[in-house]
């Protein structure tokens, strides 16, 4: 299944006793509809607030069902429920598939809006930088000298549950659509905060207040104490997942 969601009422994807949660939204509207309990495996476990237009996740069914009929059944439900998802796509997989295993890439996109007035219809979808004129030049250079295998140690969460903090990144781009700054990441599995963590230094030196050069001397430190502030979770889309 290819899943988009909004992510603000979510206390992110994986369900949990302490609030409603997006596998919990799909796997209820399942059940619903079909009467089986079913685990969700997802390709990415996205934090809370966070978003996705192209997250992948899949389900093992007792019934088989026609791919579009299941998408129907299952966007009906959870539009019954009022619930900030919808299926895009479904399609019948063999038993070796895994959402997560099976992944090759992932891409993120990360969304600025740089701009004096406050956000209306972007709220919550975006993280709104008021002051300055963030420099998305300087921001896509220095990005380019994290692209590679490093410990991204410095970039990563103090609860990221990873084996190893080495990674290689595939892609950092920085780019200004008018008031607009887009951050697109790429790799095969990212740490925890990985990309958040990335963008709020990129910030620092869209400001003018780092150079590429305390970029680089933070990823060296390997110490999240060099890390710029955290950007919010409501900025950050998981937009596609790559499969073989």
């Amino acid at each position: 299944m290819t899943v988009e969601y909004d992510g603000t009422p979510y206390r992110g994807w994986q369900r949990q006793a302490n609030g409603p949660s997006v596998q919990q939204a799909i796997e209820d509207a399942v059940k619903s509809f079909s009467g089986e309990e079913v685990r969700l495996q997802v390709a990415g476990r996205t934090d809370s607030g966070v978003h996705a237009t192209g997250q992948v996740s899949h389900i093992d069914l007792e019934k088989q069902w026609d791919s579009y009929k299941l998408r129907e059944a299952m966007n009906a439900k959870l539009g019954e429920a009022d619930e900030r998802v919808a299926i895009l796509e479904t399609e019948l997989v063999d038993e070796a598939f895994h959402a997560r295993f099976s992944a090759r890439k992932r891409h993120y996109l990360y969304r600025i809006f740089n701009r004096r007035p406050p956000l209306a219809l972007e709220r919550k979808r975006a993280w709104w930088v008021r002051k300055g004129n963030l420099d998305a030049s300087a921001m896509h250079d220095a990005a380019q000298s994290l692209i590679g295998t490093f410990d991204f140690t410095t970039f990563r969460a103090a609860q990221c549950q990873a084996n190893s903090p080495i990674k290689t990144l595939e892609q950092l781009d920085c780019s200004r659509n008018g008031e607009v700054i887009e951050v697109r990441a790429s790799a095969r599995s990212f740490l925890h905060n990985q990309v958040r963590s990335l963008v709020g230094s990129l910030k620092l030196v869209g400001e003018g207040r780092w150079s590429k050069d305390d970029l680089v001397a933070a990823l060296e430190a390997r110490d999240h104490a060099a890390c710029g502030a955290l950007a919010p979770a409501y900025g950050l889309y998981l937009v596609k997942v790559d499969y073989d």
